[in-house]
């Protein structure tokens, strides 16, 4: 079935410092989860997720339990508890904490899809599948959905419009394919065949890819990896 996501939207008068991602704020926030860490003998300020939510969503920083051990003063502006576009997260908990963003206005655009795509499941035992891009992933047949375009998200690297995409049970997804063909070129890796290459953005950027299947590379592309799924 498919998913309705939490968020909100956001009112327009929002002020424009919490638009943009601050690298400031991004390392208050990574120093605030090492000093944690150390107090707490390697405990992290997140919130429990059950174990079966994505990756890239799973570790959401608690900035309550920060304020409460006196580490971190006020929520950064930028973050969606202040009234920001951005939930802040950590990728590799138990190696190396990394402190990421998780781009809210992708939640937003995903949502809108989802509430038009479950009226249509109302009254329709299959999802609107347009082409097949890959084993298991589908275009949206956008015009079925009541929709004037192919609906898309901007993205948060390179502000190019990413495509949503559809699986065989109807979930949905980003298509990151654009950028990621862009990070493996323009960032060191040792990717191969069968790793999953989202950590080349995961790691090169502030942002995490939300809402994306895993992607493999294979001939020096970006594919989708659906068996990991």
């Amino acid at each position: 079935m498919v998913f309705l996501l939490s968020g909100c939207f956001y009112p327009e008068d929002e002020l424009s410092k919490n638009q943009e991602p601050n690298e400031s704020q991004l390392e208050e926030v990574q120093n605030a989860v090492d000093q944690y860490q150390e107090k707490t003998q390697g405990l992290l300020p997140i919130r429990t997720k059950s174990n079966d939510t994505p990756i890239f969503r799973k570790y959401l920083v608690d900035f309550q339990l920060l304020k409460e051990e006196n580490i971190l003063s006020e929520i950064p502006g930028t973050a969606y508890q202040n009234g920001g576009l951005y939930q802040y997260a950590i990728i590799y908990p138990e190696e190396n904490p990394q402190v990421k963003l998780i781009d809210l206005r992708i939640s937003d655009a995903i949502r809108e899809v989802a509430v038009k795509l479950n009226i249509y499941r109302n009254e329709h035992l299959y999802p609107p599948f347009g082409e097949e891009i890959a084993e298991g992933v589908y275009e949206i047949d956008h015009e079925t959905l009541g929709l004037e375009s192919k609906p898309y998200v901007t993205s948060p690297y390179s502000k190019e419009n990413l495509p949503i995409v559809m699986d065989t049970e109807g979930n949905l997804y980003v298509d990151y394919r654009i950028d990621l063909t862009r990070a493996l070129e323009d960032y060191d890796h040792d990717m191969q065949e069968g790793d999953d290459i989202r950590y080349v953005l995961a790691e090169n950027t502030p942002f995490v890819p939300v809402y994306s299947l895993p992607y493999t590379i294979r001939g020096g592309e970006p594919v989708f990896d659906t068996a990991k799924n």
